[in-house]
């Protein structure tokens, strides 16, 4: 068995012009562009990247990009004042600040400033709290993008057996929880799991999210499984090579041998972060003009 390579890039590509799409209606009914935020403060080599990316996803989706790049040295008063100011102004509909912060800022007072109906990054424990119950809130963007490549790949995922390796309330928890919701049979597994490989072995679905460079082997993995791969880590460079390659949390070539699908990395999981972005910023703007997203548009 080889298994099938989940083009998350391909997937994100469609989402994004779906996207773009409605928002070009959503200007033609509001007469306003749906509007994201982005605050980056510092000068984080891999989050400039990250914040160049978004900004130009953002105009191409026909969407309004506002940029606050903001010196390292920052005060947190100065920036919780930058996201009360983002709060309140009708032309921002989704704020995002880019993490991680430097370490004189406390991340998580950050992130309560966001207005929960703006909290595009569904990290806001509002939002944490409208998915735990069941409500109408925004969902972190890599797990929701995880479960709409499970669901194009299987449909129905009800009574298969899932295991979510990792347990941060980025990833793991939310995605736990969307599994949850669609009746999947869910265990979350971390560093103190009993047998890890015995656990994973009884999974129809794993979701490796634990940040350890190819930890999951093959042989962990039961027969026709389909294997999603958040992890992105650099492994040493070879010799005479200037960087290491990029490698998942499982070991994509064993992998191969045994599961039915699986993300590759790059070009799997990490597409889809910015597509969802740029639709939760969508269904912000919606919302925050009491307008309802047309069923079935995303």
């Amino acid at each position: 068995m080889t298994a099938e390579a989940i083009d998350g890039k391909a997937f994100a590509a469609k989402l994004r012009e779906r996207v773009g799409e409605q928002a070009t209606r959503f200007e033609s009914e509001t007469g306003r562009k749906a509007g994201l935020a982005v605050v980056l403060v510092g000068e984080d080599p891999a989050s400039q990247v990250y914040v160049r990316s978004k900004n130009k996803a953002t105009l191409a989706a026909n969407m309004e990009s506002f940029e606050h790049r903001l010196p390292a040295d920052t005060s947190e008063a100065d920036l919780l004042a930058l996201v009360d100011g983002l709060n309140t102004d009708p032309a921002v509909d989704g704020i995002l600040v880019q993490l991680p912060l430097p370490d004189h800022l406390d991340e998580q007072a950050v992130i309560a400033a966001i207005s929960p109906d703006k909290d595009v990054d569904g990290f806001h424990v509002t939002n944490a709290g409208r998915l735990a119950v069941g409500q109408s809130g925004f969902v972190p963007c890599t797990p929701l993008g995880c479960m709409m490549l499970l669901t194009e790949r299987l449909g129905d995922l009800s009574g298969l057996e899932a295991v979510v390796i990792g347990r941060s309330n980025i990833v793991g928890k939310p995605m736990a929880q969307l599994l949850l919701d669609a009746n999947a049979t869910v265990t979350i597994a971390h560093s103190r799991t009993k047998d890890l490989p015995a656990v994973v072995k009884r999974a129809d679905i794993v979701v490796a999210a634990v940040g350890r460079a190819e930890m999951v082997k093959g042989e962990w993995l039961k027969d026709g499984a389909t294997v999603i791969d958040v992890g992105i880590n650099r492994l040493p460079p070879e010799p005479g090579a200037e960087k290491g390659r990029l490698v998942g949390d499982v070991d994509y070539a064993d992998a191969q041998r045994v599961a039915a699908a699986i993300t590759p990395v790059p070009g799997g999981v990490g597409p889809m972060t910015i597509a969802v972005l740029l639709r939760n910023t969508l269904f912000a703007a919606y919302r925050n003009e009491g307008l309802d997203l047309p069923k079935g548009a995303l």
